[in-house]
């Protein structure tokens, strides 16, 4: 008698109970297995098949909350930790790359969790930030000097915008004039000397004095407090060509956004539960 595999790896069943088995697998309907169970099939061989639908393909439901989430100011930062963080959060700030980071599920002081639930607050520097720095320690023409001051009055404070749109005025009235000399000034501001037609005997002759500083309010991030900013003047004099340079140099901008940056994380430890720290440094990835 020649044996299929089914009968080959059966045992011998004196009883006919395996006969009653296969018949009644035979006999029965295929029927609906619901989501959300895990269930053990005996297959015509008489093994076991486990078949698994609680994966969130058959449920519906993500097995676990995950993902990174990234918000620009403090305000939606504290809103979206209060909706999903617990006691055993962490929350880090990394002065560096000027973010602050939430591991949501982080580990519990007992038990692991998975630490890919996390909120992200990543810091944008302000437009008028961006100008500013732009062409810090730069010297340009006087026109372009002008019209970039003509175009950040709003950040200026000391002088007044209205002196220093004079200024810039005054500037771009000279275009074409000659410098000749430059004259620093007990108050620190410096005057400088020009003739607007050098081919006439007679040229029209005059002065410019220009500020030794700028006092500027400028927030250096999205969602922060104005910070006082100092920049001081400088200036090159090509007295060979009569031609005359403008630009200014921030003192010390690291400091003033290592500033911004420790007041935001103020601002976030003081938002989130006490027993919660503020971590310096970045979270494992």
């Amino acid at each position: 008698m020649t044996l299929n595999r089914y009968d080959a790896t059966m045992a011998p069943d004196l009883n006919g109970t395996q006969a009653v088995i296969d018949v009644a697998m035979r006999a029965g309907q295929p029927r609906q297995l619901d989501p959300g169970f895990i269930y053990t099939l005996v297959t015509p061989g008489g093994g076991v098949q486990k078949v698994d639908l609680t994966g969130p393909e058959h449920t519906g439901i993500p097995a676990r909350k995950s993902g990174t989430t990234l918000v620009r100011d403090v305000d939606s930062f504290l809103v979206y930790f209060d909706k999903h963080g617990d006691e055993s959060s962490e929350v880090y700030a990394d002065v560096e790359s000027r973010t602050i980071t939430a591991v949501l599920d982080a580990h519990t002081a007992d038990d692991a969790r998975w630490g890919g639930h996390r909120l992200e607050l990543r810091l944008r520097p302000t437009s008028a930030w961006r100008a500013w720095t732009s062409i810090d320690g730069q010297l340009v023409p006087q026109g372009q000097f002008a019209e970039f001051i003509e175009d950040n009055l709003v950040d200026l404070v000391e002088p007044d915008s209205a002196t220093m749109l004079e200024l810039a005025e005054s500037f771009e009235a000279t275009t074409s004039a000659e410098f000749q000399s430059s004259q620093r000034l007990d108050s620190g501001q410096r005057r400088f000397s020009f003739v607007e037609d050098v081919q006439a005997k007679a040229g029209h002759k005059g002065e410019i004095t220009i500020p030794a500083t700028l006092t500027l309010a400028l927030r250096p991030f999205e969602g922060c407090e104005a910070y006082r900013v100092t920049a001081r003047f400088r200036y090159r004099l090509d007295r060979q060509k009569g031609a005359l340079t403008l630009g200014f140099k921030i003192e010390r901008p690291e400091d003033i956004l290592a500033a911004a940056f420790e007041d935001i994380r103020t601002l976030v430890d003081d938002g989130i539960p006490e027993e919660i720290a503020v971590l310096n440094g970045a979270p494992s990835r």
